[in-house]
């Protein structure tokens, strides 16, 4: 699952070749959830873990420059990236996940047995079934937001890993059908370390005015660039104005597309559309158990970290 083994701890809590193989041996299942990514009508990716645009998107593709560097790479990447501060101006709609429970907010994380995921499971066999033939997403209406934004993050699961316990949405679900759409706006850099910081201890990483945090089942971005290109087709000095500032990164400009991290992977196209869909996939696990050993292994994983 990448550099970060962020599946294994997401679905299983830790990263160990013999805990995967007994899941398998004894034939454990827990679904997940699957995002699929189009642009213009036009199927790209699938996305599990990460759909990450602006810094993380940043991080990535500088960091594919400097495969030679190893898994370090990340980290010298991770510092640029935070000292080049860049900001992506843009659109965002989506709509809401009405069909689950739950807030990104909850302090209860998806466990074995999570009552919200079983759920979900419940109403999606109901859909196979036939019970509901109305589709109702034509009926909802989207909510849009503008804005400047360092980073624009969706998870399909806690994304947590060895460096961030708690992972970036604490409170993801894997199977409930919904992301964790999380939009961290223009703040200065003082602010955003604050909010990397928070992703390493138990503080509630989306208590900042600049951050917010919706749980979504589809949603769309348009970068500013496109929606310029698209309202006038004949500037092609703008285009090209564009093309010498992403060419050149000492141009005092701000860099106008960043790129979507997709799992690890770039994606070219900043336009997207995004949808979930409702446990798509099983993996041999059974999900992150609930135990009284759960804020030990925390403490124990911060602590190691802080060494």
């Amino acid at each position: 699952s990448g550099s970060t083994d962020c599946i294994c701890y997401s679905t299983v809590g830790i990263s160990d070749p013999v805990t995967s193989a007994l899941h398998i041996i004894v034939g454990d299942c827990q679904p997940l959830d699957v995002s699929s990514v189009h642009h213009n009508n036009m199927f790209l990716k699938y996305s599990v873990s990460l759909l990450g645009y602006g810094f993380y998107g940043d991080i990535l593709k500088d960091s594919e420059k400097k495969r030679w560097m190893g898994p370090m790479r990340y980290d010298y990447s991770g510092f640029k990236t935070f000292l080049s501060h860049h900001y992506y101006e843009g659109t965002i709609a989506y709509q809401p996940a009405k069909h689950t429970h739950g807030s990104p907010r909850d302090k209860e994380s998806c466990r074995t047995g999570c009552y919200i995921c079983k759920k979900s499971a419940k109403q999606l066999a109901e859909q196979k079934k036939g019970h509901r033939l109305k589709h109702e997403e034509g009926e909802e209406e989207w909510k849009v937001i503008k804005g400047k934004f360092l980073a624009i993050n969706a998870v399909n699961m806690s994304c947590a890993c060895p460096r961030s316990p708690k992972g970036l949405s604490p409170a993801a679900h894997l199977a409930d059908g919904s992301a964790d759409l999380i939009l961290v706006r223009k703040c200065s850099r003082f602010d955003f370390l604050r909010y990397l910081v928070r992703h390493t201890n138990q503080d509630d990483q989306f208590d900042f005015p600049f951050v917010d945090v919706y749980r979504v089942k589809c949603f769309q971005f348009t970068s500013k660039l496109s929606e310029d290109n698209e309202s006038n087709v004949m500037d092609i000095g703008k285009k090209r104005f564009g093309q010498f500032c992403r060419d050149h990164p000492a141009c005092c400009c701000n860099i106008v597309n960043s790129t979507w991290n997709c799992d690890g992977e770039t994606l070219d196209s900043s336009a997207i559309e995004v949808r979930v869909h409702c446990q798509l996939m099983k993996l041999f696990a059974r999900g992150i158990e609930k135990n009284c050993q759960d804020e030990a292994a925390y403490s124990q994983s911060s602590t190691e970290q802080l060494l």
